[in-house]
């Protein structure tokens, strides 16, 4: 059902035009597109981040100050937006709260930017990047300009932020406030500050244990998330997995439209794939609505486009239009890319890359590529990330890499987890693991010995996958560059 119109609920106060934002982190993924979008509403936004990169450089040649260091919070700052990764002893967080200025998350700064826009929010424990930029891409090819903020590159896209059309240039919702699609995460709840006229539930599943403890307070988290959507009447509107996502539970208290999607007949919108000719469909009361070519291969990258090429619909986008531009979608960076095929002695081997970190990932991930180039063998670099959530979760992880022929496991990439919760786990218990269950796989610690193990012992026909959400990504770099 195509969204008519949109009233936005207002929850924060947005800084008057002339306002100064100061952004603390402002070179990260999401905060250099907030901040964009605070300087098109006539704000005047600067900010810190701890090294110059192209990010920061590209943001200064926009006419946005950026300082490095930790202490260089100016006077005269009316507002300050902290990143996500802004521990709160950070010194210019101290500065600001006890000079009494206003401080908001990054969480926050989203919610604030959605309520002047058409806020479309991404959910789901996985397929966020995917789907938020699948959509994005949609939108752009038919001509809705969405602004953007996702938490991956995507090249075909411009990147991982775009600012976009103040209004909606076109459709039925011509005129309204333009759209911007963000990915909503669960961590730490921060998906509870967005302020989102639409919604997408994609799947849950236990994550993040270290902040939810159970299951039950993940799917509380999340019924918590929707409901922040308006009601029918003002246009709100959640998408959300027929199957998978706990929707039973999250649903039934809900005022606004809601409208399932999934492999199941029942669903309302029925997804069909074919895996061997990468066709994916929908279908309403039985009837074909459209069909398209899914460049991505898996199941879940079906449902990932479905979801996408659905809401593209509800957004003003004619079925077939948006099922055309999904047929054309080339992918984003470290979900499931191909950086191309190297030569070894014996022969070639064909390398992807993937940001797969969770067990439902990491076996979707190794199936689809094994299904999709059928290789000799398929060698798995993988690097748990976070302790706490390999020592959750470690059974599962244990079973999901059954598609693999081998796995290399370097150290676990610590990060946001105590010392003491370090020392709980290590990634030899995760090999153990892994042998127990028949599945050939070692602990190699340093990323040099690794690219020089399979400079060794890698051979034709094979293919191989580096995963993780840490810098295990450079191991393919330096593999593919370590090319004759």
């Amino acid at each position: 059902m195509p969204i008519e119109s949109i009233e936005s609920t207002a929850r924060y106060e947005f800084p008057e035009p002339g306002a100064t934002v100061w952004m603390i982190g402002i070179g990260g993924c999401g905060m250099c597109g907030l901040a964009r979008i605070f300087a098109s509403h006539g704000l005047c936004v600067s900010g810190s981040d701890q090294a110059s990169t192209d990010t920061t450089l590209a943001l200064e040649s926009e006419g946005i100050r950026v300082c490095h260091g930790e202490d260089a919070l100016p006077d005269g700052v009316d507002v300050v937006i902290a990143s996500a990764a802004i521990p709160p002893d950070h010194p210019e967080w101290i500065t600001a709260k006890n000079r009494g200025i206003r401080m908001y998350s990054y969480a926050e700064g989203l919610g604030m930017v959605q309520q002047q826009r058409l806020g479309v929010s991404i959910a789901g424990t996985h397929g966020k990047s995917t789907t938020a930029a699948m959509l994005a891409w949609i939108l752009l090819d038919t001509g809705l300009d969405p602004g953007f903020i996702i938490g991956a590159n995507c090249e075909q896209i411009g990147g991982g932020s775009r600012l976009g059309s103040g209004s909606i240039p076109i459709g039925p919702l011509e005129g309204e406030p333009g759209i911007l699609i963000t990915e909503a995460c669960e961590f730490n709840r921060s998906f509870h500050r967005h302020c989102p006229a639409v919604g997408l539930i994609n799947n849950l599943e236990e994550d993040h244990l270290d902040v939810y403890k159970s299951l039950d307070s993940i799917i509380e988290a999340f019924a918590t998330f929707a409901a922040l959507i308006p009601p029918a009447e003002h246009g709100g509107s959640l998408l959300i997995a027929h199957e998978g996502a706990r929707r039973q539970r999250i649903t039934p208290s809900l005022s606004c439209h809601v409208s399932t999607f999934g492999f199941n007949p029942e669903a309302d919108y029925q997804v069909a794939w074919d895996a061997a000719a990468r066709r994916a469909g929908i279908l309403r009361d039985g009837m074909w609505v459209t069909q398209w070519t899914n460049t991505m291969p898996g199941a879940h990258n079906a449902l990932n486009a479905a979801a996408a090429v659905i809401l593209a619909h509800q957004l003003g986008t004619e079925w077939d239009t948006a099922a055309d531009a999904a047929s054309r979608f080339q992918g984003l960076e470290r979900r499931m890319e191909r950086l191309g095929v190297r030569r070894v002695e014996s022969g070639e081997v064909t390398v992807f890359t993937d940001y797969g970190h969770h067990p439902t990932e990491i076996d979707n991930t190794l199936r689809a590529l094994r299904a999709a180039e059928s290789p000799e063998r398929l060698i798995c670099v993988f690097q748990p990330h976070q302790h706490s959530r390999t020592r959750f979760l470690i059974d599962q992880f244990a079973e999901s890499f059954a598609a693999a022929d081998e796995v290399i496991v370097p150290e676990i990439y610590f990060v946001r987890d105590s010392e003491a919760e370090r020392k709980r786990i290590c990634a030899n218990d995760l090999v153990d693991r892994l042998l127990e269950r028949g599945v050939s796989a070692r602990h190699i610690e340093n990323f040099g010995e690794i690219v020089e193990t399979l400079e060794r012992e890698l051979r034709d026909g094979d293919l191989l996958v580096v995963m993780g959400a840490g810098p295990v990504w450079t191991i393919a770099r330096d593999f593919m560059d370590a090319a004759p």
